[in-house]
C-alpha cells in the first residue's frame, strides 16, 4: 500500500478508466465486483491485484486496462457502495406533513445499507487513517451528507417546525455523526445487541428531539 511504504499514489479524479465498449464495461464491472469480494475476504492491506483478476476470471494484465492500482479499484468499489447507501433525500421529502416519518425512513435506509456493507465501511475507516486520499474521500462523503441534511433542516426551520436557533450545517454534521458512528459501533465493532429497528426508533427520536420537532 502506498502510505505504508512511504510512496504517494493519488487517486484519479474518476475511479478507473472508462470502458470503450459494452464488452469492456462488462469486464470492468466484473473486476469491481471481484475487487469487492477480495477486499471483504482479505481486507485492504492483504488484497492483491492478482487475486482480484483471478476472482474476476480475467488475465492479470486486464486489471490495468481499467485501473491503475489497488487503491483505484478500492475507490471504484466505494463509489458503488456510496450510491447504494444514499438514504432517501430528506431535502426532497421535507415538505411532507410528518417530517419525523421522513427522518425515520432515511435512518432506516441508511442503517440497512450500512449493515449490508459493514465490512467495506470498516475497511474505509481503517484505510482513511493511513491514506490521505481516502481520508479526503471520506471527508467528501461526510460533507455531501451534511450539506443535504442541512438543506432539509433549513426547510423545516422555514416552516416553523425546527428550532430556528440551530445552525443547520453544524446540526446536520453532529446528528449525522451520531447515526454513522452508531452504525459503525453496531455493525463493524458488533457493539451491543440492539436490532436495526431499535436503532431506527432511538436515533429518530434523538433527531426529532434535537431539532425540536413537534410530535403529532
Amino acid at each position: 500500500m502506498a502510505r505504508a511504504s512511504g510512496a504517494r499514489q493519488s487517486l484519479p479524479a474518476q475511479t478507473g478508466r472508462a470502458p470503450a465498449s459494452a464488452r469492456g464495461a462488462k469486464t470492468r464491472e466484473a473486476l469491481v465486483q471481484a475487487a469487492r469480494r477480495v477486499f471483504e475476504r482479505d481486507g485492504f492491506l492483504d488484497a492483491r491485484i492478482t487475486d482480484i483478476a483471478l476472482e474476476a476470471g480475467v488475465a492479470a494484465g486486464s486489471f490495468y486496462t481499467y485501473f491503475t492500482s489497488k487503491e483505484d479499484a478500492f475507490a471504484a468499489v466505494l463509489e458503488q457502495v456510496g450510491e447504494e447507501m444514499l438514504h432517501p433525500r430528506i431535502r426532497e421529502l421535507a415538505d411532507r406533513d410528518d417530517p419525523i416519518s421522513v427522518i425515520e425512513a432515511a435512518n432506516r435506509a441508511y442503517l440497512v445499507a450500512y449493515r449490508r456493507n459493514a465490512r467495506l465501511m470498516g475497511l474505509l475507516e481503517q484505510v482513511s487513517q493511513i491514506n490521505e486520499d481516502f481520508r479526503r474521500l471520506r471527508g467528501r462523503r461526510t460533507r455531501a451528507f451534511g450539506a443535504r441534511n442541512a438543506q432539509a433542516i433549513m426547510r423545516l426551520q422555514r416552516r416553523g417546525l425546527a428550532d430556528p436557533e440551530l445552525d443547520p450545517l453544524l446540526t446536520a454534521h453532529a446528528m449525522g455523526a451520531m447515526v454513522s458512528r452508531m452504525a459503525y459501533l453496531r455493525y463493524v465493532q458488533h457493539f451491543g445487541t440492539a436490532s436495526t429497528e431499535s436503532l431506527v426508533k432511538t436515533l429518530t427520536r434523538l433527531w426529532a428531539n434535537a431539532l425540536g420537532l413537534p410530535r403529532s
